[in-house]
């Protein structure tokens, strides 16, 4: 596993939009204070062309241009490492657009974002055996003030924390609009995960996973060489993190299957499952936790559910491809990742 040198004091943060960029409000307002935060934290920034673009469908521009821009980023040397500007719809367009042999064979660096940033994220990791980060998007460090997530997550991109914790509230409905771009999480809700078995769990493998709405889309493409990596891996073992956005409880208990059924969760050591955006829905009979459990209790491994990931903040930024240590005792539970 490669792992990029880690973001330095006085370094350049590179911000690209492969996805959504920041264009509209709140993204933009929000955007331009995070930028205020980190010149004030002495970094310097650079920008690809299409971080205030909104061309795109489902992205910020044509799949040409943002394939373009997202390799000259990672492989060229104006930025130290990268955060993606947004989330969107439709990155899988971009992929033919994007050299990985080229990515695989320049220089390793940090790319962080989430949701459909999972189509890069996870590709670096299955495809350039490189180590991503799973976290917030650039537009979540323009909030007053942050939310001890977003300090975790620059943190992790400087090296200063490979240790991290849940956090003890959840956000169920957010306060950040149109009017109030600089909003924080309106964290209510107390975190109360559910283990399996229900007890306290200690588990360790190498951390895989994303968004599951762009997982099983690349599922069974090109690009798909999973299999090959678990493969590769599984003397360490793989510790499966999944949340989904979209995805109803059905789609949920279907995308599980699939994913099952394409041989992913062959060495399988554990599962760290996030709250989706569908919290609480239940379908005949199915809810969250069933939609998920059923299909990996055989698996026989440590479950947890409705951790700090992915589409219902707070999350915790983790490295995909890095070693994990997971530790779950009552309602708290820390996530030790190790570069190896």
């Amino acid at each position: 596993m490669r792992y990029p040198k880690f973001l330095p004091e006085n370094g350049t943060i590179g911000f690209v939009a492969p996805s959504f960029g920041c264009a509209t409000e709140p993204y933009k307002t929000a955007f331009v204070n995070a930028q205020k935060k980190w010149k004030e934290a002495g970094y310097q920034l650079q920008f690809g062309p299409n971080c205030y673009v909104e061309k795109g469908i489902g992205i910020s521009n044509t799949p040409q241009l943002c394939g373009a821009e997202l390799e000259e980023s990672y492989c060229g040397t104006e930025n130290d490492s990268i955060i993606s500007c947004g989330g969107g719809e439709l990155m899988c367009g971009i992929l033919d657009y994007v050299d990985f042999e080229k990515i695989k064979k320049a220089d390793p660096k940090w790319y962080m974002g989430f949701s459909d940033n999972t189509n890069m994220t996870f590709l670096l990791t299955t495809l350039c055996d490189t180590a991503s980060i799973y976290g917030p998007c650039a537009a979540a460090f323009g909030m007053e003030p942050w939310h001890p997530s977003l300090q975790d997550s620059m943190d992790v991109i400087t090296g200063k924390k490979l240790t991290l914790q849940g956090y003890d509230k959840w956000e169920k409905e957010s306060l950040k609009d149109e009017e109030h771009p600089l909003e924080p999480y309106h964290v209510t809700e107390k975190s109360v995960i559910r283990k399996f078995p229900n007890e306290t769990l200690d588990f360790s493998g190498r951390l895989l996973g994303g968004c599951m709405d762009c997982l099983v889309n690349l599922l069974g493409t090109k690009y798909d060489k999973v299999c090959e990596f678990t493969e590769k891996y599984k003397e360490d073992g793989i510790i499966w993190f999944l949340e989904a956005c979209d995805l109803n409880v059905m789609s949920i208990r279907r995308a599980m299957w699939q994913i099952e059924h394409a041989g992913w969760f062959e060495h399988c050591k554990g599962f760290l499952i996030g709250r989706p955006l569908c919290h609480g829905q239940e379908m005949m009979g199915l809810d969250q936790y069933e939609a998920v459990y059923e299909v990996i209790r055989k698996y026989n491994v440590p479950v947890i559910m409705d951790v700090d990931l992915g589409h219902i903040p707070p999350m915790m930024p983790l490295i995909c491809g890095s070693m994990a240590q997971i530790h779950a005792q009552g309602n708290d539970y820390t996530v030790k990742m190790e570069l190896k």
